[in-house]
């Protein structure tokens, strides 16, 4: 790995996999000069009332690129995922390849580390992870030259990876008529928000963005490929124009008036750990925590 300038020169191969389940996008980057490929942000299927896990999504990915006899490369978080479980791990049992996240890992598992009550067996190095990302470091899909840009603010872990003319935001950005990403997680920021989303927002008119959630605002069909010029233009919460102070007063109240996600409390149990459970207790099972407050005797 290593720092250095934007190539926006390449034109990567993209394919996109909506699940609907839990409104996630994941990607298959080919690099069209080679059987090279990586996948960002995979998605385990979870049944949470019956406590059951499956691979249809991650098994469509797989598939794919068996068909396509290309080589998996890289499997990428863009971060620690609140609204859906990771399937790097059974992925990179069936394909290989190295699973990156963005340094700011470290941060997220001291934080959730506690919450969960999680003890000294729990590592907070990031080292369930193959790779921890730096602001400006460099890799290769193939041929393909990528940068990883931190963008935190709706996690401290977010990175936007940039792919010739390509930029995969997470969850920093929705479609411009779904605004931005919330920052009311433990360790989020509105205002580092707001700065990350113009850190992407430099990037040249006609690089494209690539959305990891869409949720249909107004029943429209769901999308998830846009531009920085479309964003700078049209972006209900960003768009040129709004300034930073009136995007910190927006993103608070709207922040306070939001439902926590549905899968949050499997999600950064398992996203913490690289796509990984916890450790199965005496009796052989596997458990996720809840912490509970309020209670009264």
């Amino acid at each position: 790995m290593k720092s250095a300038s934007l190539d926006m020169t390449s034109h990567p191969e993209i394919y996109a996999f909506f699940d609907m389940a839990t409104n996630t996008i994941s990607y298959i980057v080919h690099d069209p000069g080679s059987q090279y490929c990586a996948i960002i942000d995979s998605v385990m299927d979870i049944d949470y009332a019956a406590g059951k896990i499956s691979y249809a999504h991650a098994d469509h990915l797989i598939s794919f690129i068996i068909d396509k006899e290309w080589e998996l490369e890289w499997l990428i978080e863009t971060h620690v995922h609140a609204d859906h479980l990771s399937a790097a791990p059974y992925i990179q049992s069936q394909l290989g390849g190295k699973l990156g996240i963005g340094a700011g890992i470290k941060t997220v598992q001291s934080v959730f580390g506690k919450i969960f009550n999680e003890g000294t067996d729990f590592e907070r190095d990031g080292s369930q992870f193959d790779y921890l990302f730096k602001d400006g470091d460099t890799y290769k899909i193939g041929s393909l030259d990528v940068t990883a840009i931190d963008t935190p603010g709706h996690t401290p872990a977010c990175m936007t990876h940039l792919i010739g003319d390509a930029a995969f935001v997470g969850d920093t950005l929705f479609m411009p008529d779904g605004g931005t990403a919330r920052a009311d997680f433990p360790g989020g920021d509105a205002r580092a928000l707001y700065q990350s989303i113009h850190r992407i927002l430099s990037l040249p008119d006609e690089t494209r963005l690539f959305m990891c959630h869409d949720y249909g605002p107004n029943g429209r069909d769901f999308m998830w490929q846009t531009t920085v010029q479309e964003q700078r233009r049209m972006n209900i919460h960003v768009r040129d124009g709004i300034s930073e102070d009136e995007f910190v007063a927006m993103r608070q109240e709207r922040d306070a008036a939001l439902d926590m996600p549905k899968l949050i409390m499997p999600s950064i149990q398992v996203n913490m750990r690289a796509g990984h459970f916890p450790e199965a207790e005496k009796n052989g099972s596997i458990y996720l925590k809840v912490p509970v407050s309020g209670i009264k005797n």
